[in-house]
């Protein structure tokens, strides 16, 4: 399971490339660009603009979502569905920086991974059932 820490932090494969204007896939379809990217230690994100998808909103993604980077494409690959990141709680333009507000929405992300894998888990557990 993800860690809190992790969860805030790019996998090493993505080092310190700056993600602006990037495209970001979700498991199942373009979600937008990034807008903003930052660094931090323990506490790195991305603030992608989803342009039309969610009527010209943003979403704040913890770096810990982010699966791969392909740099000849220019497109970040985050591990959760389209619907998990237009049900994460709403961005705050004026609190997105601030610690209570990404705990938020840390924990709703680490949360919806932890679902995601007992989700998966069950139904391999049922496909397996089935097969003997």
């Amino acid at each position: 399971m993800t860690t809190t820490t992790d969860l805030w932090s790019f996998p090493d494969t993505v080092g310190r490339l700056d993600l602006t204007g990037f495209d970001v896939e979700a498991t199942d379809g373009s979600i937008g660009k990034v807008d903003e990217a930052t660094h931090d230690v323990g506490e790195s994100y991305i603030v992608v603009d989803t342009g039309v998808w969610i009527f010209g909103q943003k979403v704040l993604l913890p770096a810990g979502t982010v699966e791969r980077v392909d740099r000849d494409d220019e497109k970040v690959y985050v591990d959760r569905t389209k619907d998990v990141i237009k049900e994460a709680p709403e961005f705050d333009k004026d609190a997105y920086r601030d610690e209570g507000y990404r705990s938020k929405v840390g924990d709703y992300y680490a949360r919806e991974k932890g679902a995601g894998e007992n989700r998966e888990s069950m139904q391999e557990e049922a496909a397996q059932t089935r097969g003997q």
